[in-house]
């Protein structure tokens, strides 16, 4: 298992937004995750930066480089792409984040 946390930034006034869509997640988009090997995944908002904070737990055997390739992730992107940062190709704007402490 590996853990990957990373910070992604939303747009102003998208707040809840955001949320609405997320809670209506595709079940397309969810069962992909699930077997490309993610299997605990939370994103978190920081109210005065609309910095959000993004964590997934990763299988072992995960097939996670595989995901940019699928059409339903791409038609994510492109859903979200109004409503925070993103590259030419409508995907996230992603900074990694380094783990410096952990407890179980």
């Amino acid at each position: 298992m590996e853990s990957k946390a990373f910070k992604m930034k939303l747009l102003p006034g998208f707040e809840k937004e955001y949320k609405k869509r997320h809670d209506a997640i595709w079940p397309e988009l969810s069962r992909l995750l699930a077997e490309k090997g993610i299997y605990d995944y939370s994103i978190f908002l920081d109210e005065e930066t609309l910095t959000l904070f993004a964590v997934q737990k990763i299988k072992a055997d995960a097939e996670v480089d595989k995901l940019f390739d699928e059409p339903v992730l791409r038609k994510w992107w492109d859903y979200m792409a109004d409503i925070m940062e993103t590259n030419p190709d409508n995907s996230p704007v992603e900074r990694p984040l380094k783990m410096l402490f952990h407890m179980d």
